[in-house]
């Protein structure tokens, strides 16, 4: 294939303006929406020929998920729905990195190394999310897998679990479902509604929920649900676009603020459900009769999720292996009750979905969240058949398990689809949010951030539970953690950005907050903190 065409499509209409070298990271590529029009544009050509290496359609999602309007992002998704192959991240960032005049050479040394026949058919399934560039943005991507000579389908302002699902069913023929938006919310709402056939309260579970939608396309996509399920749910809307995307709302800003989302009303006992900008992430929360403010994150719903569904396999007398899979991120007391009350095998991944993704394929059952609200659950096909053989000779918890399967959007973390798993097992359990809540308590955290000249410097091994350099880092960690009751904290890179992420835990809030700062101070000592120092979170 000539490549002559790709080159001057770049240098008329896609031409690089930055000098500095990116990586393609945990997120794809990330940064301010006015500096992405060429790496977009050399993302279409990537995916173009991933088409064809994989003889598959490829995805490419638009967005910068929980960042801020000013930014965007760019990943690709994989034939089952997995993240981008680890050696195609490399080709990723090589071609991002190229000089205009060297995308035909770069372009040729990729075709090479993966021996792709370019004489194939390429289709890749573009999506976006609401922010005003995501439209600019598509349009590159498109320029991109035209000038390679592919096809595109635009499934316009999507869902990243949407693309992700419809990539997924395209591929595997419609075995997973159809490979349509609409498919998407049919499949899910029809099994949920299934769950739902005995009635929508049981117990201290009462089917009412306030709905953090981010102002972002979670909340067109819970409208959609709401049209599929039958009043099943009481579904109330917020932040649906009036007010500023992932501002002061959203599952970020609830988690990393340990706030309720500005712009929903603050009603007593009532469950509280925030996603984030492309609905992926989901984080529970509720205000008690005093007005307390509680947190569920993703650690309080991946050990609800894996306990229920450990009850239905014991239930069910199949022998499948379960077991959860946590970052370093999950919360201490999580890890705990997961692993001595219910029993449960506890992996730990590093941050980033691929790699939990990955552990989780150990278990014939694998659920796998990052505190940040992000997963799902994985069954293998060993897992899946079993399930299904017992559920038609009416084994009572396999046909249970049969149907809460078809709830679960296994190819990605998929906001609604989790709070409709959370919701199925709080219903099945007569579960409150408090009487949830009070499964166990987490431990009082803190996450903060240092800008530095550049995140390479930090490196880390134990599943970043550990760094390596700068040297010295890590034995002033341990020093300061020492001094903590029940302390535990940990440093890593961003993906994407050139700052240094910092969790700490305690056994009080001020005393989470105090190791924080200590450990972030330390960060910017010895790994050339940029900024002002390291101050008290407000």
């Amino acid at each position: 294939m000539n490549f002559t065409e790709a080159v001057r499509v770049a240098q008329e209409q896609y031409p690089k303006k930055v000098t500095k070298p990116i990586k393609y990271g945990t997120a794809g590529f990330r940064s301010r929406a006015d500096a992405l029009d060429f790496i977009m544009y050399r993302m279409g050509l990537l995916a173009g020929l991933r088409a064809r290496d994989t003889s598959s359609v490829i995805g490419v999602m638009i967005t910068a998920s929980h960042n801020p309007v000013p930014d965007n992002g760019v990943k690709l998704v994989d034939p089952m729905g997995e993240m981008l192959a680890p050696a195609w991240e490399v080709h990723a960032t090589t071609l991002v990195n190229a000089t205009d005049e060297g995308i035909a050479s770069a372009l040729e040394g990729i075709v090479s190394e993966a021996h792709i026949d370019t004489s194939k058919k390429a289709l890749v399934f573009v999506g976006r999310d609401t922010r005003p560039s995501s439209n600019r943005l598509c349009d590159a991507v498109i320029a991109g897998v035209t000038a390679v000579g592919g096809e595109f389908k635009d499934f316009g302002i999507v869902s990243t679990p949407i693309l992700h699902y419809v990539v997924t069913c395209y591929n595997d023929g419609g075995k997973y479902g159809e490979a349509t938006v609409q498919g998407y919310y049919q499949k899910i709402s029809r099994a949920f509604n299934k769950l739902r056939s005995s009635g929508t309260s049981n117990g201290n579970y009462d089917p009412v929920i306030l709905y953090d939608g981010a102002n972002g396309v979670g909340a067109l996509a819970m409208s959609e649900f709401l049209n599929n399920m039958k009043k099943s749910l009481n579904v109330t809307i917020f932040n649906k676009g009036e007010g500023v995307l992932n501002h002061l709302c959203g599952a970020d800003y609830v988690k990393v603020q340990q706030k309720w989302p500005e712009g929903v009303p603050k009603t007593q006992n009532v469950r509280c459900v925030s996603v984030d900008g492309d609905a992926d992430r989901v984080i529970y929360s509720y205000l008690d009769s005093d007005g307390k403010f509680y947190m569920l994150d993703g650690d309080k719903i991946a050990t609800l999720v894996a306990g229920y569904l450990q009850e239905l396999v014991k239930g069910s007398g199949l022998q499948l292996k379960l077991g959860l899979v946590q970052t370093a991120y999950a919360n201490g007391a999580s890890t705990a009750y997961i692993t001595e009350k219910l029993g449960v095998p506890v992996a730990c991944a590093k941050t980033g979905v691929k790699h939990l993704h990955h552990m989780a394929l150990e278990f014939n059952i694998g659920v796998y969240f990052e505190a940040n609200g992000h997963g799902t659950v994985i069954f293998s096909k060993t897992a899946r058949e079993a399930i299904e053989t017992a559920a038609q000779a009416k084994n009572n918890s396999a046909e249970k398990l049969s149907q809460v399967l078809d709830v679960i959007n296994e190819t990605v973390g998929d906001a609604i689809s989790d709070m409709l798993l959370v919701e199925t097992v709080l219903h099945a359990r007569g579960w409150s949010v408090s009487d949830w809540n009070d499964a166990y308590t987490d431990l009082p955290n803190r996450q903060m951030k240092v800008t530095v000249a550049d995140r390479a410097v930090i490196t880390t091994t134990d599943a970043e539970r550990v760094c390596v350099t700068p040297e010295g880092l890590q034995n002033t960690i341990n020093k300061i953690v020492k001094a903590f009751l029940k302390g535990r904290s940990f440093v890593r890179p961003s993906g994407t950005e050139d700052i240094v992420r910092i969790y700490a835990e305690a056994s009080t809030q001020e005393e989470a907050d105090n190791l924080a700062i200590q450990v972030a101070c330390a960060v910017y000592e010895h790994a050339g903190g940029i900024g002002d120092r390291p101050k008290a979170p407000c």
